[in-house]
């Protein structure tokens, strides 16, 4: 079956730093591209990071550009985000997202439960 899991949240204060992590199976990981999105309570979920298949393109929301990285790790079906200098606003449910491409019959979407970050001193 396949899935994607978020570990990592957590609580951390402003200015502090957090690693999330996502681990991925049953489907093929290395031919996916992975987000992260986020959802704070009111508000919609928004794009927050991007990379593509082969890890070499990646793209950011502004709002967290200089200060978050997306990585992965295909030989382990893994994607990272890495959150630096942590301010009051990031505080989110964090969703990590899977697209798969499956040719002439489109793209297979998965995300996961979510994982808590929260901001606050």
């Amino acid at each position: 079956q396949e899935q994607v899991v978020e570990s990592g949240g957590g609580l951390v204060q402003p200015g502090g730093s957090l690693r999330l992590s996502c681990a991925a199976s049953g489907f093929i990981f290395s031919r996916s591209a992975m987000s992260w999105y986020r959802q704070a309570p009111g508000k919609e979920r928004e794009l927050v990071a991007s990379i593509d298949s082969d890890g070499i393109g990646t793209s950011y929301a502004d709002s967290v550009k200089g200060r978050f990285t997306i990585s992965r790790d295909n030989a382990k079906s893994t994607v990272s985000l890495q959150m630096s200098s942590l301010k009051p606003e990031d505080t989110a449910v964090y969703y990590c997202h899977a697209a798969e491409p499956m040719g002439r019959f489109g793209t297979l979407e998965y995300w996961g439960r979510g994982t808590q970050v929260t901001v606050s001193s």
